[in-house]
């Protein structure tokens, strides 16, 4: 489909300069702000806790986190979630996690009497086994005859940090056969719920969140590597597609333009100060899947032209094709836009800053498909390709019909 009518060929080339140097300063300043630290991390990367409530009635950021750091929570993060329906909703984040530390099971097997030397300590009181669920909300405990479940509780409510869940039947005698205490813990959630209730009251903190989630430092490390490798290998797998579907000289100006609008991407995101999370590299991912299919339809055009252009220049091959293509990449892009766009402005949380993080990503791959990839490949095809068109012969010296003179 033709942008114009007619048969013109418009020189999209001329002006290439200039999106190339935006193109720099894009990737550039985008790698100045991740690699300078200016990039805010999700829970997902970073570990933590997370909360999402929505307060019964108006509440101040700075009132919310003055409660959680009353609470026992080390710096707080509270923000706010646009949401039409219920202005008074936050996002709290702390670096705290459900998850028990090596040092904590010590000190709460030491306080349970497994190796102490405390005469309290006796041989009934002693356990034979102290199990921590992943989670940190749980503590099982076997003893060798029937255990006491006051000194039990006795014991467990002097660990810093450590708070019993409310309710009469907590610790409870699971086993009786095997001696068996569980002790229900209250998770990070249900502790920071309750820093909020008794500082804000309960008439403007809700009974439940509307979302609790929390991940460990060291899974938030595996996943940000897990992230990274897997960018870097769908990159390496789409220039190992295009050399073998294409030719080896398109390979690297798309790889570049991926890179481009994957970084790019990550940029304006930081830009916004919006966080950067599972959520973004899943967006990275499908934006990397889009690129490369609207690269490849531009690569395909410039590919059938080769042989109908024999003889021409790569600048007006590349010109031509995009005067073919630039109508149909246009409606695509402007199709998905419209798409995403509605996500954008009637989704909340995760949702709109997925759509949001899909829409630059188009943006920046609408242009890189032919303001970045095909100025590359033309660049490579000028200094270490051959020239379009077949290799002219050079010509034969004539041979000379002088008569050699009369002796």
């Amino acid at each position: 489909m033709r942008l114009f009518k007619g048969d013109k060929v418009y020189d999209f080339m001329a002006v290439r300069k200039y999106w190339i140097a935006l193109s720099l300063f894009l990737t550039l300043g985008s790698l100045v702000l991740i690699f300078t630290g200016k990039a805010k991390l999700g829970t997902d990367f970073l570990g933590g806790t997370e909360v999402e409530l929505a307060f019964r009635k108006p509440v101040e950021a700075g009132a919310i986190r003055k409660a959680v750091e009353d609470a026992g929570f080390s710096a707080p993060t509270v923000i706010k979630v646009e949401d039409p329906k219920n202005p008074n909703r936050f996002m709290v984040r702390v670096q705290e996690v459900s998850t028990i530390a090596h040092d904590k099971q010590l000190e709460i097997e030491k306080r349970l009497c497994i190796e102490s030397s405390d005469p309290a300590c006796t041989d009934a009181r002693k356990p034979t086994e102290v199990k921590f669920s992943p989670g940190g909300d749980k503590i099982t405990v076997r003893y060798r005859e029937a255990p006491e479940v006051a000194f039990v509780k006795e014991r467990i409510s002097t660990v810093k940090g450590i708070a019993l869940r409310p309710g009469d039947n907590n610790p409870l005698l699971q086993n009786e056969r095997e001696n068996k205490v569980e002790i229900q813990l209250m998770s990070k959630g249900d502790q920071l719920m309750a820093g909020l209730r008794k500082s804000l009251g309960p008439e403007a903190v809700p009974e439940q969140a509307l979302r609790t989630e929390w991940i460990g430092p060291r899974a938030g490390a595996q996943l940000r590597d897990a992230a990274l490798k897997s960018v870097a290998i769908s990159i390496v797998l789409i220039m190992a597609y295009i050399g073998l579907r294409f030719d080896l000289r398109f390979a690297p100006g798309c790889v570049v333009a991926l890179i481009h609008d994957a970084v790019g991407t990550i940029g304006i995101v930081v830009l916004l100060g919006k966080e950067v999370n599972l959520t973004t590299v899943a967006a990275v991912l499908t934006i990397v899947g889009y690129s490369v299919n609207d690269t490849v339809i531009v690569y395909d055009r410039v590919r059938e032209n080769l042989g109908k252009l024999r003889g021409a220049s790569f600048h007006r091959l590349i010109n031509v094709s995009t005067s073919e293509m630039l109508g149909r990449t246009i409606l695509t892009a402007s199709t998905v836009l419209f798409s995403l766009l509605g996500l954008f402005f009637w989704g909340t949380g995760e949702l709109k800053d997925f759509a949001l993080s899909l829409t630059v990503g188009v943006t920046l791959g609408m242009y890189s498909s032919i303001y970045v990839a095909l100025p590359l490949t033309e660049w490579f095809e000028t200094h270490f390709f051959a020239k379009v068109g077949p290799n002219k012969k050079k010509p034969r010296p004539r041979p000379t019909n002088k008569v050699a003179p009369a002796v």
